[in-house]
Parts: C-alpha cells; sequence; structure tokens
C-alpha cells in the first residue's frame, strides 16, 4: 500500500469494492467525464471487466482509500511499456462527496512516485476531455504538459468535444515532488 497526505491507494478487492465500482460506472455524472460513452453495465460484466484489467500484466491498479478507509476511486497505470519507459495513466474518484477535495491529486502524485520510483517509467501519458477542468486542474498541479489537443474527438453529452493529451516526465515530476512530498501530511 501506497500512503499519502490524505489518500491509500491498495490492491483492488473485488469482493470488497465491486458494488462501489459497479454504482460508479451507472452513474451518468461520474461517467460523462471519462472517455468510454455512458453504456449501464450488469454488476457480473463489470466484475468480469474489472478481472480482465486486474490480470492484465500491462496495467497496474490501485484503489483509492481515504486515511479512515472509505473507497472512493480508482487510479492506475495502463499500457505499460517497459522497454520504452512508457505507460497511460487514469483516475476517477467515484465518491462525488470527495471531488474538487484535493484526493485526486494525492492519488495522482502517489501513483506517479510508483510509476516513476518502482517501475523506472520515464514518461507518464494521458487524456483528458475538454470540459472536465477538474481533471486537467489535476494534472497540471501534478506536473503534466499539454503536447495537443485532438479537434473535436469526443462525442459526449450531445455534441463534439476536443481531447487534450497530455504528458509528464520523470524528470520534470521530481520538482514538483520534493516540493510536495515537503508540505505537511
Amino acid at each position: 500500500m501506497l500512503k499519502g497526505k490524505k489518500v491509500i491507494l491498495r490492491p483492488v478487492d473485488l469482493e470488497k469494492d465491486l458494488d462501489n465500482f459497479y454504482d460508479w460506472i451507472n452513474d451518468f455524472e461520474v461517467m460523462k467525464f471519462l472517455g468510454k460513452p455512458y453504456k449501464p453495465i450488469p454488476k457480473d460484466k463489470e466484475k468480469e471487466l474489472l478481472q480482465k484489467m486486474l490480470s492484465d500484466d500491462s496495467n497496474v491498479v490501485f484503489a483509492i482509500e481515504t486515511s479512515d478507509g472509505r473507497h472512493i476511486g480508482v487510479t492506475g497505470l495502463h499500457k505499460i511499456a517497459h522497454f520504452d519507459g512508457t505507460a497511460v495513466t487514469g483516475t476517477f474518484i467515484g465518491d462525488k462527496n470527495y471531488w474538487s477535495r484535493g484526493y485526486g491529486t494525492d492519488a495522482k502524485m502517489l501513483l506517479l512516485w510508483y510509476a516513476f520510483n518502482v517501475l523506472n517509467l520515464r514518461r507518464i501519458n494521458s487524456r483528458v476531455i475538454s470540459f472536465n477542468k477538474r481533471s486537467l486542474k489535476c494534472q497540471l498541479k501534478c506536473g503534466y504538459k499539454v503536447e495537443g489537443v485532438m479537434k473535436k474527438e469526443v462525442w459526449k453529452n450531445g455534441r463534439y468535444y476536443d481531447l487534450i493529451t497530455l504528458a509528464v516526465f520523470r524528470r520534470d515530476w521530481s520538482k514538483i515532488w520534493q516540493n510536495y512530498s515537503k508540505k505537511g501530511r
């Protein structure tokens, strides 16, 4: 487990976490910020998708838990390419009571620490739908830089939106981590 200022990243426990995943993946307000189209999923299908993701060696997935033990989201590294030193990251706080309160930033910083210091990756990529201001702000705060904009790439909520591509390199993130980790827990 990785312990941050506000969160703990721990392995996903399907028995313990499945109900939350099921609720979040079927919540339109949560899903509208993710790259996937909203489509209700039965619990057995969600379990199957999670099992597949967790068993794929190109993924590392953590449950996000508050310091008092409440499961509030998920974060992970996907498409890990050890030879290239790259991965794609994804994070979401499914419990809306914890939105815009720094939990996502803390989770993302811990995930990046793991990616750079444990997996020895050098570059982490991400994408954000342009209307997802919280995610964009979080990623920029964690050291990501915008690398490009794919115009009108994603269909959501009845219209097309731009998709912003971002990346953070270990050398740039290390300076941010030093400042971040010095601030009180």
